[in-house]
Parts: C-alpha cells; structure tokens; sequence
C-alpha cells in the first residue's frame, strides 16, 4: 500500500481554471470513482492552499499496489483530469513529498483495501 501527500504549485494566473477543474472532478464523481478503481485507489483527496502568495494543490492518497496509472487510462474523465494537470500545474516547479510518520486505518478498513 503506498500512502502519500504531495504538493504542487500551480502556475500563474490559473486560479479560474483550477476552480473550472475541482468543480469538475466534484461534478462527475459518480465518473471518477469509477476510474479510481483500475488505479487502485482506496482514497484520493485534493487540498488547496495559497500560501506567500502562491498557490498549490496537494494530493493525498492511499493506493493498492498493481493499478493503472492515470496517464495511462483511457476513460473520459481521466483524459480530461490530465488535460487540466497540464494546463494548471507548474512542471517547473519539483513536487514535494511530504513525509510519512504515521498511519491510522483500523484493520477492519485495512483488510476491505486488499
């Protein structure tokens, strides 16, 4: 099981499309579960926060090992997440992977992620 939470930077002057984006995703959840599936995602959850004047998107996931990878998905909704990564993440700016010290999941919720 891999768990992480990564920040990203998102560049300048794509506050609107990131809303475009979230609202999206918000939108068509019934899709995007479906597609969290074939990742083997147990749970996937966006933050946002503005910070020095900045803003970034966090990633905070829980995935079984074996799943697609999102870039390699060919589902609708996965094509268009990606054409949004690309329009509103910066890829100048190095992700960070903010460490893991401690995890929680009673083994009743741990046993139904295998």
């Amino acid at each position: 099981m891999n768990i992480e939470c990564t920040r990203y930077r998102v560049k300048q002057g794509k506050t609107e499309k990131v809303n475009e984006w979230l609202a999206f995703l918000n939108e068509h959840m019934e899709d995007v579960l479906v597609t969290l599936e074939g990742e083997k995602m147990y749970i996937e959850t966006i933050f946002r926060e503005v910070l020095n004047g900045e803003e970034y998107l966090y990633w905070y996931a829980v995935q079984g090992t074996g799943g697609i990878d999102v870039d390699e998905s060919e589902h609708w909704i996965d094509i268009k997440h990606i054409e949004y990564w690309d329009e509103c993440i910066d890829e100048t700016f190095k992700p960070v992977n903010l460490q893991t010290e401690v995890v929680m999941i009673p083994e009743k919720v741990r046993v139904s992620m295998k």
